[in-house]
C-alpha cells in the first residue's frame, strides 16, 4: 500500500506555471494521496475549483476536502441569480479505499499585524485499508514560527489522544431516533498517521513534541501515545533528506508521522527529488500488507 503527501503550492511549480496535470502525474500510483495548499477560486490559480479538477483526474478515488481558509466568492449573473461559490485553501485527501467518516479540525491561530497569518487545519479521514481501519490526518502547520506551531502540535496530539473519548461523528444508541444509519460507523481506530507540511525541522522543539526527546542510550524515546517519523523508521537519518528550501537553505519540512503500531509495516520511505510541480517535494511511504 502506497501513500504520498505533497504540498502542491496550488499547482505552481518552480517554473511559475500552474499545472494540475503535472501534479496528478507526480502522485499517480499512490493508494492514498494527501495534498496541501489546494485552491478553490483564487485568481492566482486561474479562479478554478482545484478540488473538482483533482476529483475528475482521480475519478476512481474517494475524496474529501478540508479548507482552512474559507471565504465567500459568490458571483451575480446578469439575471440577478447568485452563483454560490467559496474561495478556499486547504487539504485534499484522495483514497482508493472507502472513507468511512471524516472530521475537520481547525488548528489554533495566532493573529499578526506583521507577517501574514493563515488559518490552518487538519483533515481526519478514517479509511478502510488493506492494513485495516486507519486514521489519516492530512495537515499543514503555520509557517510563522516554532512558538506559533507548538500550540497546533499540542492540538494535534490532543486530537490523537482523545479520539476514543470523543468517538465517531455519531455514536451511542440510535434505536428509536431519526439518526439510524444505513452503514454503522466504526469506532476510531488506534493506527494513525499524520501526513503533510509541518513547516518544522528535525531536532526542533516542535519535532521533539511529536516524536519524543533524544537519548544517548538508543535514539528517540518514542512514547506509545506519540508518533514515529516514518522517514527515520525506514532507515534514514533525521537530518537527511530535503523536501523544500527555507530562505535558500535546503530543509526537510514534509513528513509522515505515524503511531508506533504501524512502524513494523513500513516497507520503504522516499522523497521524490525529480518532481517539479511545486516548491516542495512529495514524500512517499510504502507499507507491507
Amino acid at each position: 500500500m502506497k501513500l504520498v503527501t505533497y504540498n502542491i503550492q496550488f499547482g505552481r511549480g518552480r517554473d511559475e506555471v500552474v499545472d494540475l496535470d503535472r501534479i496528478a502525474r507526480e502522485v499517480s500510483g499512490a493508494d492514498i494521496i494527501t495534498l496541501q495548499e489546494v485552491d478553490r477560486h483564487f485568481s492566482r490559480s486561474g479562479d478554478v475549483d482545484q478540488v473538482t479538477e483533482f476529483m475528475a483526474r482521480f475519478a476512481q478515488y474517494h475524496a474529501e476536502y478540508g479548507p482552512g481558509v474559507n471565504l465567500p466568492a459568490d458571483r451575480v449573473a446578469d439575471n440577478g441569480r447568485v452563483e454560490h461559490r467559496r474561495r478556499q485553501f486547504g487539504n485534499l485527501t484522495l483514497s482508493r479505499y472507502p472513507i468511512r467518516y471524516v472530521r475537520h479540525h481547525l488548528l489554533p491561530k495566532y493573529a499578526s499585524t506583521g507577517p501574514i497569518s493563515i488559518q490552518r487545519s487538519a483533515l481526519e479521514c478514517v479509511i478502510d485499508t488493506p492494513l485495516g481501519l486507519l486514521r489519516v490526518i492530512n495537515t499543514h502547520l503555520t509557517h510563522l514560527s516554532g512558538a506559533t506551531r507548538l500550540p497546533q502540535i499540542e492540538h494535534l496530539k490532543r486530537i490523537h489522544r482523545d479520539a476514543v473519548l470523543e468517538g465517531e461523528p455519531i455514536c451511542g444508541t440510535m434505536d428509536g431516533t431519526y439518526w439510524t444509519l444505513d452503514d454503522p460507523l466504526p469506532g476510531p481506530p488506534t493506527p494513525t498517521l499524520m501526513a503533510g507540511d509541518f513547516n518544522l525541522e528535525p531536532g526542533s522543539p516542535e519535532y521533539e513534541a511529536l516524536v519524543g526527546p533524544y537519548s544517548e542510550y538508543g535514539g528517540r524515546i518514542t512514547n506509545p501515545a506519540l508518533f514515529a517519523d516514518a522517514w527515520v523508521a525506514a532507515g534514514h537519518g533525521e537530518h537527511e533528506g530535503v523536501t523544500a528550501d527555507l530562505h535558500g537553505r535546503p530543509v526537510r519540512l514534509d513528513y509522515v508521522f505515524l503511531s508506533p503500531d504501524l512502524v513494523p509495516r513500513i516497507a520503504r520511505c522516499r522523497i521524490d527529488n525529480d518532481a517539479t510541480g511545486s516548491d516542495h517535494q512529495p514524500v512517499w511511504l510504502e507499507f507491507s500488507v
